[in-house]
């Protein structure tokens, strides 16, 4: 298999810049994904990588072979599209077979791999249909089979269970992830979907506006984001940031409604800096009807129940925190509540930077 290393990547459209400076190294056998909103880079890092768009600058790698100028076919890279790509006009083996008879493989190793591979994803029943007879799920296996039958050294997913419904794109998802440690292939798997990037990955590198802000496994990139954007990206729901001052005299953070006593050893971390904001996750938030130690009153806004759990939004004049709570804990929209911090899970950026502090 192989290493990627993405060095110095740049590419414009036109004036418009898709990838600034990009630096990124993907592990051998990795399944590293890209995970960003639209427009950040994602898919164009990807077309860069299968030959299919070429950089403006800098350069790639796989291993310690310079990549800039193979051409798509000698790159040996497979590629899932969201769309799936199937030829409607083809049965389900000859779509799978197709990468091999363009590559004139015999006939009999044709027939040998695609039934192998078949079993593997459990479409074997299915060889004789077309593409219009499976459903979605299925259609996405076809495109995998399709894309593993030639051993690849890097497989590709640009956004491959975006059309799945939620209860297939679960399963789907562990099943790419079953896969690609069977097939031991470099893998990188392009998602706007924090949930999937967190569910599937080895690793994520975060994108937004073609820069790199953060690469890390993703309890990583959970419990340590280096900046505003990563700590508002990843998570559901998504972590609470609130804007603040930071009194060193009184050694606490203001939020205009309330403030906070900061802990004796985060104060230095602090020194030098006024205008923060504050990070902390709704299930890192205690709410009571009582009264607790060190707590803030504060106001139920409104109330999202989701099965086991359910979300309360609280609010005190321009502040807005949720919390997550037990589905035993009921409040009515209105009512006075208390809510503590666990301060030793709180998070601090620099607002002027947007960069974590602590």
């Amino acid at each position: 298999m192989v290493e990627i290393t993405l060095e110095n990547l740049t590419k414009y459209f036109g004036s418009v810049k898709a990838l600034d400076n990009l630096n990124l190294k993907i592990h051998d056998k990795e399944l590293m994904v890209l995970l960003g909103p639209s427009g950040c880079g994602k898919t164009t890092t990807l077309r860069i990588i299968a030959g299919l768009e070429k950089a403006t600058s800098g350069h790639l790698y796989f291993g310690n072979k310079l990549m800039d100028k193979v051409p798509v076919r000698e790159r040996n890279v497979s590629m899932v599209f969201q769309s799936y790509a199937l030829f409607p006009h083809m049965k389900v083996f000859d779509n799978i077979a197709f990468p091999l008879v363009i590559a004139k493989y015999p006939k009999d190793e044709i027939k040998k791999r695609v039934k192998e591979i078949a079993e593997i994803l459990r479409i074997d029943d299915l060889l004789d249909r077309k593409p219009h007879q499976l459903s979605g799920g299925q259609q996405q296996r076809v495109a995998l089979g399709r894309a593993l039958i030639r051993k690849p050294t890097v497989l590709l997913l640009d956004e491959p269970l975006a059309n799945l419904d939620a209860k297939l794109r679960v399963e789907m998802r562990s099943e790419i992830k079953r896969l690609q440690r069977s097939f031991e292939s470099t893998a990188i798997y392009v998602t706007h979907d924090q949930v999937e990037a967190m569910s599937i990955a080895d690793r994520i590198a975060v994108l937004k506006d073609g820069q790199l802000q953060q690469v890390g496994t993703p309890d990583e990139l959970y419990h340590h984001p280096d900046n505003i954007f990563v700590a508002g990206f990843i998570g559901t729901p998504s972590m609470n940031l609130l804007d603040c001052s930071f009194d060193e005299e009184k050694g606490v953070l203001d939020f205009g409604s309330f403030t906070l006593d900061v802990p004796e050893n985060i104060k230095p971390l602090l020194k030098g800096y006024s205008e923060v904001i504050v990070g902390i996750r709704a299930r890192d938030l205690q709410v009571s009807k009582e009264k607790m130690p060190d707590s803030i009153p504060l106001e139920v806004y409104t109330i999202e129940p989701l099965g086991e759990e359910t979300i309360i939004i609280l609010s005190s004049e321009n502040v807005r925190i949720r919390v997550v709570t037990h589905v035993e804990f009921k409040a009515d929209i209105g009512e006075k509540v208390w809510v503590s911090f666990d301060l030793d899970r709180m998070h601090i950026f620099d607002k002027k930077t947007e960069k974590a502090i602590v």
